[in-house]
């Protein structure tokens, strides 16, 4: 049963703990990964901070339209950030603290796929969990242009293809936290 808890005694705003039925598939996470575990707590800030991710991730989407300059490179950098901004707003609107998504996920996107499905995000795209695969730690992919590194294997994807897999992932993600699309400003 969920109680209503205030967040601080600042705060009159409530809070409900989590849902616990992914609570072994995040203890397997945590040893898998190392991190430290918590109590999954929802609270209206974490709701809020989730909303502008989601709002973050399509400003950063519409740097991959077609024609956007930038090399491969970028397109792929600029990937990593769309998909962990996205999928830390399911872990921040399920209670993950910002800080401990920092200090144990950071530019892993393919642990935030983990921590998401394992607290019932609940998408089981086979190309993605492979293209989040690709694209971590995605800071790998701006690094070679900073000190010359080799290019990492992009595992075959082609551009429309990973534009095909983060607009599925960015509906999946507006579907599970209910957050809306970002109104475009019409220029008068």
């Amino acid at each position: 049963m969920d109680y209503l808890i205030p967040v601080s005694s600042q705060s009159s705003l409530p809070v409900r703990p989590a849902h616990r039925a992914h609570n072994g598939e995040l203890a397997a996470l945590w040893r898998i990964y190392g991190g430290e575990p918590f109590q999954l707590l929802r609270t209206r800030e974490g709701r809020d901070l989730s909303r502008a991710r989601y709002q973050r991730a399509q400003e950063f989407q519409r740097s991959l339209e077609p024609g956007a300059p930038g090399e491969w490179t970028d397109f792929l950098y600029c990937t990593g950030i769309v998909v962990q901004l996205a999928l830390s707003c399911h872990l921040l609107d399920v209670g993950f603290p910002d800080a401990w998504c920092a200090r144990h996920i950071g530019l892993h996107v393919d642990r935030s796929l983990a921590y998401a499905n394992a607290t019932g995000f609940g998408y089981e795209c086979e190309e993605t969990e492979r293209l989040t695969h690709v694209l971590a730690p995605y800071w790998k992919w701006n690094r070679m242009h900073l000190i010359g590194d080799a290019m990492p294997n992009d595992g075959g994807f082609k551009p429309d293809e990973v534009r095909g897999l983060l607009n599925a992932l960015m509906d999946h993600v507006r579907e599970v936290t209910g957050h809306g699309h970002l109104r475009r400003q019409m220029k008068s």
